[in-house]
């Protein structure tokens, strides 16, 4: 008598150099596919029983009723409510550098404050440059010299890299205007700049 090998059963060999079988995909049977229509009708009565139960709720005045717990639609405090609001929106930078220049007498001193003022702030990875315009070309000097002290006070207060350069700006004069009585090559009251 031959063993199941021998008459093409499940352990028979194969021959030499012959690849992998090739799987076939499993043949849906009828209770397969009663499964899956059941599935779907379950689906499709949770969404029309949700749809109801929205219709229902807009007719009572309203969705559901906070109860003893909090949640979501609690009202916050305006302070925690905006903390909430720049975490979401990913404003921690600019807004910590918009309080550095709501503080900037306190950072850089009152005689500094005086003479020189942020600008701007370029947010930008690679760039984030603070920009600082001052009233006369020797406190934009004196900013200048200032300015790897400033930067390394400022990324203390706000975090490591948030400011990696302070571009100074010299002071600017109204534009110029030509006329009778001007003198060619005059810049007027910014003259003293450069």
């Amino acid at each position: 008598m031959s063993g199941p090998d021998e008459q093409g059963g499940l352990g028979q060999a194969k021959p030499a150099g012959a690849g992998p079988d090739p799987v076939k995909p499993p043949e849906v049977s009828g209770v397969d596919l009663a499964r899956v229509a059941l599935r779907a009708a379950k689906e499709q009565a949770r969404a029309r029983g949700a749809a109801a139960q929205q219709r229902n709720q807009a007719r009572r005045g309203g969705g559901l009723r906070s109860g003893a717990r909090s949640d979501g639609r609690d009202p916050l405090p305006l302070g925690s409510a905006i903390n909430r609001l720049i975490t979401e929106r990913g404003w921690e930078t600019p807004a910590a550098v918009g309080g550095v220049m709501g503080r900037w007498p306190q950072i850089v001193g009152d005689d500094l404050a005086n003479h020189c003022v942020p600008v701007r702030y370029d947010e930008d990875p690679a760039e984030r440059v603070l920009t600082v315009q001052c009233d006369s070309t020797a406190w934009a000097t004196q900013l200048r010299l200032l300015a790897p002290q400033l930067v390394a006070r400022l990324n203390t207060d706000l975090g490591h890299g948030t400011v990696r350069m302070i571009k100074v700006l010299g002071p600017g004069g109204p534009p110029r205007r030509f006329g009778p009585l001007r003198t060619p090559g005059s810049k007027g009251p910014g003259d003293t700049y450069g």
